[in-house]
């Protein structure tokens, strides 16, 4: 393939020919002009910014190629050289530049503005110019030059090319193998090989391209499909959206070289809507197939199988969710006004307790309990569907390197929640069947002093269990939070990893906007070749980029094979090998070569005081189908909860109180030691491993052991020791 013919992408930066800066740097020949296809060139006004306005640059069309660049230095018209000029024959005019930016005419359109007859535009899937010529005439002119150049370019044509364009001469192989005595029938068949290898080698090359091309073909009809999906907002502020999303991928482009004022607000906010538009329009110049969502994928994930596998996994798991009963996407509307509550007086008395010990008014929690929190921890289960799908394909590092992005990510719905969840009661449980996301989990606490949590959840391949002793100490303007436990994950080709979490910091609850962090060291380890140790950056005062993870993956050898960088709120980008260049200081986004494995989902569309995320939104909520399958010990059934989540304060206070009276009766009636009622300590490591049942006794509606632990402790049946709670304050 010609390398002068390669602009696949419609902002491509790179060498074009008949540009000044490329035969003035010596550059190779243009392929020859047809007389149908003369090159077009001249001088447009280009808006650049508010700051700049408009500023001449020089436009030259070449090949189905629309290329500009700065005017630096004039040359003569005469130099041109066969080139048809516009609006520039009356004097000198030209660039001697090298281009600064190009678009493809054959998926661009042209508009024409009403309220300036000199004024017109060229819109790409990304870009926005807005151009205005010397006169009326000129701008019709031009808009008939681009519409005749596009419609005269074939990419197809052009990428076939002349075979000769891309042979190669075999002569200097020859005289070396003649220098080394090599017969002359084996000189041909090495010749053969090579020619073999460099068409199989041309014909993939040609293929990618035309993927390539065929994909930003179909763009335009992604803009349509963008504009007719969400019926609640009217099409101009959606597309407006479409616009700036795609020309802020545009301009951040690495591969661009393109203007930065190129793009942006001001080019939007310049097509008046006092401008009436006739468009050139070009979606019919592009084939039907590209439309394929498979195509699609193969395209953007080019040289990357383990993507292309992932994101077919991750579209057929979205497909699955049609299927499913849709969950809820808000909070029911308050019933009370909230009420306020004195701070000093609560640090006061309990400056230096345990977090656990402490009793806080309802006005201090959010609609969650700390089980529910722990189920929330999973909200990007499908990293560690991708790390499933990565081991069996015999890629035991993506694996481990996708585990480590799960292990950040669960830290990402701990920011900006200024509430605390609900300490759960002594039996208390939490089931969580989401079947869109191909998980089950089940968690209960089963020690009240210390207060220990303990999970389980089974995935597509895989299983996660863990248990959790938090400990906590207020100091008065900030809360340190120590977990203690390990959390495993199990893969059902028997590769286990482990880890566990790192300390929590909740400052400024005195003054100031409250926040957390976390900082630490995460050591993963495995039971195979890989292991992983992620850094949480502690945050300092004046620390300008906070929230920072960095983690190495070494093999068994303790060699580096991959590096981790990103953000705990935001997302998490991985390297492979040992190429510390690549890696910058000031952030994983900005990394060279980096590849996102995980990023945050949006914020909900429906934002609640307490700073939910639409996941976490769903897991309170319970249907009348629902609350006929769970247990009675259920933390969806915890009244004070209940009411908190409904708005209704006075009940929820009343609750909270209530149930507190309870366990301090129920401890006094207590005979013998706790026995969890689903899992059990482990007599090697002593952590909490789950026993089984639970799932076939919720299909059988058998709560044996089960009581009902939210009750009047009058209405309650006769206590065992089984079913007494130790005091606890919630």
């Amino acid at each position: 393939m010609r390398a002068w013919e390669m602009h696949p992408l419609c902002c491509l930066a790179g060498e074009w020919p008949g540009s000044g800066g490329g035969l003035a740097d010596g550059g190779r020949s243009p392929p020859p002009e047809t007389p149908e296809a003369p090159a077009v060139a001249g001088v447009l006004y280009k808006w650049t910014n508010i700051g700049k306005g408009w500023r001449p640059r020089w436009f030259a069309i070449r090949g189905g190629v629309l290329a500009y660049s700065k005017i630096r230095r004039r040359v003569a018209a005469e130099a041109a050289g066969g080139v048809r000029l516009i609006g520039v024959a009356r004097g000198a005019g030209g660039a001697a530049e090298r281009p600064i930016g190009f678009v493809h005419l054959k998926i661009s359109s042209f508009s024409e503005s009403k309220s300036d007859d000199k004024r017109f535009y060229i819109i790409t899937p990304t870009k926005t110019l807005q151009l205005r010529t010397g006169c009326a005439k000129d701008r019709a002119t031009w808009i008939e030059a681009l519409v005749t150049a596009r419609s005269e370019y074939s990419f197809n044509e052009d990428l076939s090319g002349d075979q000769n364009d891309a042979s190669f001469s075999t002569e200097k192989l020859r005289n070396r193998l003649h220098a080394e005595g090599v017969g002359e029938a084996v000189i041909k068949d090495c010749e053969q090989i090579v020619h073999s290898e460099f068409s199989q080698y041309q014909t993939q090359m040609k293929q990618r391209c035309e993927e390539y091309l065929s994909f930003i073909g179909s763009l335009p009809r992604e803009v349509e499909v963008v504009n007719s999906v969400d019926t609640t907002v009217t099409e101009k502020p959606q597309l407006e959206l479409f616009k700036h999303d795609c020309s802020s991928s545009g301009k951040c482009s690495e591969y661009s070289n393109t203007e930065s004022d190129d793009v942006g607000k001001q080019e939007i906010c310049e097509l008046s809507d006092g401008d009436e538009f006739h468009f050139y329009d070009t979606r019919q110049s592009f084939s039907d197939f590209a439309a394929s969502p498979e195509m699609r994928r193969r395209c953007l994930n080019n040289g990357n199988e383990d993507h292309v596998s992932i994101e077919s996994l991750t579209t057929d798991k979205a497909n699955e969710d049609l299927s499913y009963s849709k969950r809820r996407t808000k909070l029911p509307e308050p019933v009370e006004k909230e009420k306020g509550v004195s701070l000093w007086s609560m640090i006061k008395d309990n400056c230096g307790k345990d977090l656990t010990r402490v009793c806080l008014p309802v006005y201090f929690n959010e609609p969650l309990s700390s089980l529910q929190k722990c189920f929330e921890e999973l909200e990007y289960s499908y990293l560690l569907d991708r790390a499933y799908e990565c081991g069996l394909r015999g890629n035991g590092l993506m694996r481990i390197i996708y585990v480590a992005a799960f292990a950040v990510s669960g830290y990402a719905s701990t920011d900006c929640r200024p509430c605390k969840p609900f300490n759960p009661l002594l039996g208390e449980t939490y089931e969580a069947d989401y079947p869109e996301k191909g998980i089950r989990f089940f968690s209960e606490k089963v020690s009240h002093h210390p207060m220990v949590m303990a999970c389980h959840c089974e995935g597509k391949g895989w299983k996660f269990w863990g248990d959790s002793n938090l400990r906590s100490k207020f100091w008065g303007q900030s809360i340190q939070l120590d977990p203690d436990g390990v959390l495993t994950l199990e893969f059902d080709d028997g590769e286990t990893f482990q880890w566990s979490k790192v300390t929590t910091t909740i400052n400024n609850l005195i003054l100031g906007r409250v926040y957390c962090h976390h900082h630490g060291t995460m050591n993963i380890s495995g039971n195979r070749r890989y292991s992983c140790k992620l850094t949480f950056k502690e945050q300092s005062f004046l620390d300008r980029n906070p929230r920072q993870v960095q983690g190495v993956v070494k093999d068994a050898d303790g060699t580096k094979v991959a590096t981790l960088m990103g953000k705990w709120d935001e997302s998490v980008h991985c390297i492979i090998g040992d190429d510390a260049s690549k890696v910058k200081s000031h952030g994983s986004h900005q990394s060279t070569g980096a590849t996102l494995l995980w990023e945050k989902n949006k914020p909900s569309a429906n934002p609640t005081r307490y700073n939910l995320s639409s996941f976490a939104i769903t897991l309170n909520e319970l249907t009348p189908e629902l609350k006929e399958k769970l247990p009675p010990t259920d933390s969806r059934l915890r009244p004070d909860q209940r009411h908190l989540e409904n708005g209704e304060y006075e009940k929820a206070n009343a609750e909270k109180l209530r149930l507190e009276t309870r366990q301090r009766m129920a401890r006094k009636m207590q005979e013998s030691g706790w026995k969890p009622r689903w899992f059990q300590r482990d007599s090697e490591d002593g952590t909490f491993r789950y026993i089984g049942g639970y799932w076939e006794a919720r299909e059988q509606r058998k709560w044996d052991g089960c009581n009902d632990i939210f009750g009047n402790l009058s209405s309650s049946p006769k206590l065992q020791p089984s079913t007494l709670y130790a005091s606890s304050s919630i």
